[in-house]
């Protein structure tokens, strides 16, 4: 449907406009931390000054988010109201979920308010005046009355349970957390499971679904180096030479190195490495692994309550899933075997 394609793609261009926001700021915090402790913001100097920066970098990221889902809706006119939108949603307490809302509120109504006649003398002032103005407000007065205060519940509903969460819900929730990182790879399935994660150490201060997040992105690649090591019969040449790539990408959780190999042999591929990122998000989980940084992989290793775990997690996952790979990907001759025997066989049954 081609509205859902469209949805999708508002959607992913408000988070990629996002992202410069959200990583500077979560890994700021996270120094500061370190620097000053937990309760650095209490304090004055260099840490506290780090945390006051990194929190003014994540105090705009849900208006970037909403401004520029607008945008990709209704282009320029849509990026106030948007904006505007995602701050209220900020300050309110309606987190990721009344930005998003925010944002497509903003960018349909300002493209509806666009398609309106207007005389011509003041159709040059449209676009910086009226529509701003008349969309700004509508979207502001929506989210403060009527869209923000039962988004603001949920969230805080959520968090609630998520900070009340027993060994088993933990494990459950690392499970799922870790399948959706991996079922697309990157894509609205894998965002979902980063917003959920972003919102609650946003809203929360639980920076445990963030460390199952970064895990369940890190092990597809991971999975796929590790099992094109172990069973060279089961992969081309051309395919093994992205092993370093895919070590490359599992360090820097860029989880899209393994798309390729998932589009090639998805049958396969696909339900090896979910198995691999359920895991381990869920080991993650159950030890309460943190990550106080919304992006880095290894490299903000340090920034984890628990690094030995943390780092366990990853490699746990990638060898169970490369174990599942191996298991069930057939040696290349035998696929070959079986793709040349499937015509034949067709024939005669016909």
């Amino acid at each position: 449907m081609q509205f859902l394609k469209d949805l999708q793609k508002h959607l992913l261009t408000g988070v990629s406009y996002m992202i410069p926001f959200v990583v500077p700021g979560g890994i700021l915090i996270a120094i500061s931390f370190m620097i000053g402790g937990i309760h650095v913001m209490e304090t004055q100097g260099f840490g506290a000054e780090l945390f006051n920066l990194g929190q003014d970098a994540f105090g705009l990221m849900v208006g970037a988010l909403a401004g520029y889902i607008a945008y990709s809706i209704s282009d320029r006119p849509g990026i106030a109201p948007g904006f505007v939108g995602g701050m209220v949603a900020t300050r309110i307490g309606a987190g990721f979920i009344g930005g998003i809302i925010a944002g497509l509120l903003a960018g349909y109504l300002v493209e509806g308010i666009k398609n309106i006649k207007v005389p011509q003398m003041i159709r040059s002032l449209e676009s910086v005046l009226f529509i701003p103005l008349i969309a700004t407000t509508i979207v502001g007065v929506l989210m403060i009355y009527f869209i923000g205060p039962p988004v603001k519940w949920l969230n805080e509903a959520m968090s609630t349970f998520l900070n009340n969460l027993g060994m088993g819900s933990a494990i459950l929730l690392g499970l799922a957390i870790g399948a959706m990182m991996a079922f697309d790879m990157g894509g609205p399935v894998n965002k979902a499971a980063y917003f959920f994660a972003l919102g609650v150490a946003q809203t929360a201060n639980n920076w445990v679904p963030m460390a199952a997040v970064f895990v369940g992105g890190m092990v597809p690649p991971l999975v796929l180096a590790l099992a094109m090591l172990i069973a060279k019969k089961k992969f081309t040449e051309e395919e093994r030479a992205g092993i370093p790539g895919c070590f490359v990408g599992a360090a820097s959780l860029i989880t899209e190195f393994a798309i390729p190999y998932a589009a090639g042999d998805p049958v396969h591929v696909i339900p090896s490495i979910m198995v691999g990122s359920a895991v381990g998000g869920a080991v993650s989980m159950a030890f309460r692994v943190t990550m106080m940084a919304p992006h880095g992989g290894l490299f903000v290793f340090a920034l984890s309550n628990n690094p030995i775990m943390y780092i366990l997690s990853i490699i746990i996952g990638g060898i169970v899933g490369a174990g599942v790979l191996v298991l069930i990907k057939p040696d290349l001759a035998q696929e070959d075997a079986d793709s040349a025997v499937q015509p034949q066989q067709q024939v005669v049954i016909s």
